[in-house]
């Protein structure tokens, strides 16, 4: 997983000059659970068919010109990259609420995990 190398296949587009943002998200494994009990690592799974569906969604919204969206899979370690999403768009406005709704359903429904402690 590599932000960089997102932001870069977006910068290669045609129509990159509809561009004014690219906003990223880079989520990674913390040491603890929501509830505070600690998480030694955790198991991931994704819903490809779901992302690509909140990813299509997401792209029909005003000024977005491309959503990626990348998932490890399997089991990751306290620190490990988890979920990267790139966002890109004409404008703020339009910008960060995608990325927002976009993380949230990607999370909610294209997104499994199991913490260990």
């Amino acid at each position: 997983m590599n932000i960089n190398s997102l932001i870069q296949k977006i910068k290669a587009r045609d129509d990159y000059s509809k561009v004014g943002m690219i906003l990223c998200h880079n989520g990674v494994v913390r040491g603890t659970s929501r509830d505070g009990k600690p998480v030694s690592r955790i198991d991931v799974r994704a819903d490809f068919d779901a992302i690509h569906a909140v990813v299509a969604e997401q792209k029909k919204r005003p000024g977005i010109v491309e959503i990626l969206v990348e998932v490890n899979e399997g089991e990751l370690n306290v620190g490990d990259d988890l979920l990267a999403i790139v966002v890109a768009g004409d404008i703020r406005d339009n910008v960060i609420p995608v990325l927002t709704d976009t993380l949230n359903a990607v999370k909610a429904g294209g997104t499994k995990k199991k913490e260990y402690e």
